[in-house]
């Protein structure tokens, strides 16, 4: 690969990406909000991710677009924050489909963010690309409009597919580090009842599994998560067993409520059940270096 542009770049995940294809990839266009600069083999330009304005350029004989845009959803669900998480899904989405377009040599391959979300709470049925239950409420709404934006331009000369992601377990990013310091203080217990299912993936295997759906082009929709979701209450346990933690409190459901208020977030996060397998992956012959939780947490 000699040019791989990655849309909202500079996140957690964009930076797992950046480390795992910085050596195997000449030249590496970051489009961020931030300022134009550059490092080595990787530039960073600035975008505003709903307007043309001269970044589209980037696009040209690039080999793979990767786009993580969108606002987080670790936030209240006012209507102001749900209309920008809506917003920065589609803006982004809408743009690089019409600067794709005017590529007279457009990427090969895109890939955009999508969500493990998009599926319903399930603990009795594990959720592939082929028989997951798609549901109906905001979050999933969210998912919804977010691929059909992706796939209803039809781009003939580049590929695409959709990343329906979990959780990403990081040393410096995601979930892990504030689930790690909640079992620290002692509350790491089950959150809610703890049956609710967890889909998670280590932040080298989603690195990876990007790699791989590349090297295989596999389009449509891929589920970028590790093979063994599991319950809530065996995932606390694991984490508290990791960092020593004597006990955790379990935080009810009321609690959460509470809590999540406080903090400025919402109880979806860790209430709705993601029982979520990669079908695709594995059938396509990819192999997990974490997909085992004791292992990953070891790692992390």
């Amino acid at each position: 690969m000699k040019k791989l542009v990655i849309a909202a770049g500079t996140g957690f995940l964009g930076q797992a990406l950046i480390s795992h294809f910085e050596n195997k990839v000449e030249d590496i266009v970051v489009l961020t909000r931030g300022k134009s600069t550059a490092k080595k083999n990787v530039r960073y330009l600035h975008w505003d991710a709903k307007s043309l304005t001269g970044w589209e350029a980037e696009l040209e004989n690039a080999d793979v677009l990767v786009n993580l845009a969108g606002k987080s959803v670790d936030c209240r669900y006012t209507e102001k924050n749900k209309n920008e998480i809506m917003a920065s899904r589609i803006d982004s989405t809408v743009i690089l489909n019409k600067a794709v377009l005017q590529c007279t040599y457009p990427p090969k391959y895109w890939l955009n963010s999508s969500t493990a979300t998009i599926y319903r709470h399930s603990t009795d049925k594990q959720m592939d690309e082929v028989n997951g239950e798609i549901g109906h409420d905001f979050s999933m709404n969210v998912a919804k409009v977010w691929e059909k934006a992706f796939f209803q331009t039809e781009t003939p000369n580049t590929k695409k597919t959709a990343l329906r992601t979990s959780i990403v377990l990081g040393k410096k990013g995601g979930a892990f580090i504030p689930l790690k310091r909640l079992a620290q203080l002692g509350f790491g217990g089950k959150q809610g009842s703890g049956k609710q299912f967890v889909s998670w993936i280590h932040e080298k295997d989603f690195a990876r599994a990007i790699d791989y759906i590349l090297n295989k082009e596999m389009e449509g929709v891929v589920n970028v998560v590790s093979p063994t979701p599991i319950p809530n209450r065996d995932f606390m346990k694991a984490i508290r067993e990791r960092v020593n933690a004597p006990f955790g409190i379990p935080i009810g459901e009321s609690l959460l409520k509470i809590g999540a208020g406080v903090i400025g977030t919402e109880t979806e996060l860790v209430l709705k059940s993601r029982n979520v397998i990669p079908k695709r992956l594995t059938d396509n012959g990819f192999k997990f270096i974490y997909g085992d939780l004791q292992k990953a947490l070891s790692r992390l």
